[in-house]
């Protein structure tokens, strides 16, 4: 076999190959958890689901929440403190520019709040809790050497953008 052909060969079978060797990398982004409901003391957390893909609704109980939180949706985190549970809930409207977008939802004994809409329109999340501060990690759409961390305290959400790791 020729020297060229022998090259010309090798290109293709690593061109073949490297797709299947990229999907069998670690991930560095784990795979978010996914339910439809979060029992609570406070009152059942779950997603209605819509025969219209995009029109699932998030309820307490049998009533929906407001602000109205609509969409292709799932509880993605869920966190227990003291005196309350804190659900991360994931949101697909649809939108193909920003696919996902998420709000807190805080449930305790006076009540529940739902955070505004945040996120980096990516379903690539590392999520942790810290007392009583929520932080969601994401590539940052608009800088891709960045991470942008968002903290949520009960009542504001913050973002920041860090160097990837």
């Amino acid at each position: 076999m020729s020297t060229h052909l022998t090259r010309f060969l090798t290109g293709v079978l690593l061109a073949i190959a490297c797709p299947f060797a990229a999907a069998n990398s670690p991930a560095t982004w784990p795979v978010s958890p996914s339910r439809l409901n979060l029992p609570t003391p406070y009152g059942d957390l779950h997603i209605a689901t819509s025969e219209y893909v995009y029109e699932s609704t998030l309820r307490i109980d049998d009533v929906d929440v407001e602000p109205a939180v609509r969409g292709m949706l799932n509880i993605t985190y869920a966190f227990s403190t003291s005196k309350a549970h804190v659900a991360l809930v994931s949101i697909n409207s649809g939108n193909n520019a920003c696919p996902v977008t998420y709000r807190w939802v805080v449930m305790q004994k006076s009540g529940y709040t739902v955070s505004p809409e945040f996120g980096s329109c990516s379903d690539r999340i590392k999520v942790s809790a810290k007392g009583r501060l929520f932080t969601l990690q994401t590539p940052s759409s608009q800088k891709p050497d960045k991470i942008d961390i968002y903290t949520y305290d009960g009542k504001t959400i913050r973002r920041r953008s860090a160097p990837q790791p």
